[in-house]
């Protein structure tokens, strides 16, 4: 909960919220936001000062595709040994999950960086794959071992994407009204404000960039507020102490040596233009797309969705995680339908932990 001081200071902030007599609806792409805004009740605090908040496509596993997962799945089937993070074993797919593929005595192993699955190919002739997940904030710890010497053997399958294209398709698709955004801070510590501020011009869309704490979230409604009070449209940065104008030079660089932009759908999402990272030609010889396009070409056609299941549109911003009907029946942590349900930064997670428990 707040500390005396902090509370003191958000009641100021939401009676600044109030003073301005502005109705909104602002949305971040955030899963460590989204936390922090359930973890301390700020939804309710900022929906009485007249501010709701939705979540947009802020989860990484969230918007992988099924039929990534489903690619990685028929390489462990196939005698490949496939490395990935915590999260993305549990998500369900049509054909079962990573986990399942383990269960079947395929070789599927959880490792916690890119590092652990190097050295696991270095020890080990067998053909490993590791599964590369996340946006531009975890995208050059992937590029650092391609630009070192790697084991013959170890192959990437890169399911990178960045956010300005998902923000651009919600802005295109015209489905979620929002009047601001709320800027992932760990995001723009790489890319900086550079990325926002063609939506400021093109859509007059209010940005703030914010920490993680209760009171940056509180404090980048209050200037998403005031840029409405106002009537103007910018780029603020209200993560000053770690985010600079033009993020990191040297990560952007790295990035930039390394990848190259593709079109790829996510998950509840259609096909979003240079929206993902693939490998350079240089990199062939550690592309797993390129490697094992055979296997891959088997790969069991899978559902977007589980029956019934809603993540696509709790992504899109358009409904809540307890608006699906599956929430907290069939759908719970310990037996996902979606990856909503899955990841830590997932909407559905969040809110199935810190719903208020029946006694």
């Amino acid at each position: 909960m707040f500390k005396y001081r902090d509370e003191e200071t958000a009641k100021k902030i939401i009676a600044a919220i109030k003073d301005m007599g502005i109705k909104s609806k602002f949305m971040h792409v955030c899963g460590t936001h989204q936390d922090t805004i359930v973890r301390f009740g700020l939804e309710e605090m900022l929906l009485d000062a007249g501010i709701e908040i939705c979540q947009g496509p802020g989860c990484p596993v969230c918007v992988t595709t099924s039929k990534e997962i489903a690619d990685v799945i028929t390489l462990a089937r196939n005698g490949v040994t496939v490395t990935a993070f915590g999260d993305m074993m549990r998500v369900p797919t049509t054909i079962g999950s990573l986990f399942d593929a383990k269960a079947d005595g395929a070789d599927v192993r959880i490792v916690y960086s890119i590092e652990d699955a190097v050295k696991m190919a270095s020890e080990n002739s067998k053909p490993l794959v590791f599964v590369a997940v996340g946006f531009e904030t975890t995208a050059p710890s992937t590029c650092v071992p391609l630009h070192k010497e790697l084991p013959s053997n170890f192959s990437i399958y890169s399911c990178h994407r960045i956010c300005p294209p998902a923000l651009e398709a919600i802005f295109n698709m015209g489905e979620t009204k929002v009047n601001g955004f709320i800027m992932p801070g760990h995001v723009a510590v790489i890319t900086g404000l550079d990325p926002f501020y063609p939506f400021a011009e093109k859509y007059h869309m209010p940005q703030v960039v914010a920490g993680f704490e209760p009171l940056d979230i509180l404090m980048s409604c209050y200037m998403l507020t005031k840029q409405r009070y106002e009537g103007v449209a910018l780029v603020e940065n209200e993560y000053k102490r770690l985010v600079k104008e033009h993020g990191n030079p040297i990560a952007r660089k790295l990035m930039e040596d390394t990848f190259e932009l593709v079109d790829r759908p996510w998950r509840g999402f259609p096909v979003i233009p240079k929206s993902a990272l693939a490998l350079k030609p240089k990199f062939a010889a550690h592309d797993a797309t390129k490697i094992y396009s055979e296997i891959l070409a088997t790969t069991p056609e899978v559902e977007a969705e589980a029956k019934g299941c809603r993540c696509g549109e709790v992504l899109r911003g358009l409904i809540k995680s307890q608006d699906c009907p599956m929430f907290g029946k069939s759908c719970k942590p310990i037996s996902p339908k979606g990856p909503c349900m899955v990841s830590d930064e997932g909407n559905c997670s969040i809110a199935y932990r810190f719903m208020p428990k029946k006694v």
